[in-house]
């Protein structure tokens, strides 16, 4: 397949990797960071330097992979008129709880089939092809999409409709950033109250708290390495941004999600946007 890739960063690496690495022909346009591009061409992809290059090249699919909706409706509006009908969008861009709708109905206006993929996992997954794919599609181009989403996933849920994938991925992400913001305030807790830490993780274990943001944060503190869980604060507080509007009027969930959104604005407004949030440990 002629796969095309836009938005080869910190996550999208992983993922165009494996596309390359089940024999595809991959084509991927340059952005701000060069070190993720450089690395991908090394491994086989081809570099183009506009949408109209990219757009050239026959593609079977084309993937999206970026910051956030506003980026992505914009990329869309200049695309859709470019590309061939033939062409399927899979957008694995985390979006508000309306941006893939209004995604899909930018490129249907050029019959172009999309679908949403977010998923679960961070850029260690994504390298080894074993994220979790939340797909929102019609019937027939979520059969289309299998062929790629096999490339990267280990296992993905099509959850119905375009729009039901991105609510499907922001309440997860409400779930697993609150479980590590927790985390996060725990050790900091426990750092404040002198409390030993080898020992508190023991326990913590054992009991119901015990999770993958816990071991993940923690069994790293403990060797004085604060990159445990690999996720910035800045898309920490645009994906709380993205839920505290889905989860509002919905009483005590908009209100969780609202303290967890301002504890991270501040920690943008501090400087410190382009920390991983277990980094945050160390500040305060």
């Amino acid at each position: 397949m002629n796969v095309g890739f836009i938005g080869v960063g910190y996550m999208g690496y992983g993922i165009a990797k494996n596309i390359l690495k089940k024999g595809n022909s991959l084509f991927v346009i340059a952005n701000k960071k060069r070190a993720p591009i450089d690395k991908i061409v090394s491994h086989g992809a081809k570099e183009v330097k506009s949408y109209n290059e990219l757009c050239e090249k026959n593609l079977d699919a084309l993937f999206l992979c970026v910051t956030n909706t506003p980026i992505a409706i914009s990329i869309a509006e200049k695309l859709s008129y470019l590309l061939n009908d033939g062409t399927l969008i899979v957008d694995v861009t985390t979006h508000n709880q309306h941006g893939s709708i209004k995604m899909e109905q930018i490129f249907a206006k050029q019959k172009i089939s999309y679908v949403e993929c977010p998923v679960m996992g961070g850029p260690v997954q994504a390298e080894e092809g074993v994220c979790g794919g939340i797909v929102g599609a019609s019937d027939e181009n979520f059969k289309k999409a299998e062929v790629y989403l096999k490339t990267f996933c280990k296992d993905y849920f099509h959850f119905g409709e375009v729009g039901k994938g991105a609510k499907s991925k922001l309440l997860n992400n409400f779930l697993s950033l609150g479980t590590a913001t927790n985390v996060i305030e725990f050790i900091k807790s426990a750092k404040k109250l002198d409390i030993d830490l080898e020992k508190l993780f023991a326990v913590a274990k054992l009991g119901s708290g015990n999770s993958t943001a816990l071991n993940r944060i923690f069994d790293n503190v403990l060797k004085d390495d604060y990159t445990g869980f690999k996720f910035s604060t800045s898309n920490t507080l645009k994906d709380l941004t993205y839920i505290h509007e889905m989860l509002k009027d919905l009483g005590n969930a908009e209100k969780l999600a609202d303290v967890k959104k301002s504890i991270y604005k501040k920690a943008v407004d501090d400087g410190n946007g382009d920390l991983f949030i277990s980094e945050l440990i160390q500040k305060d």
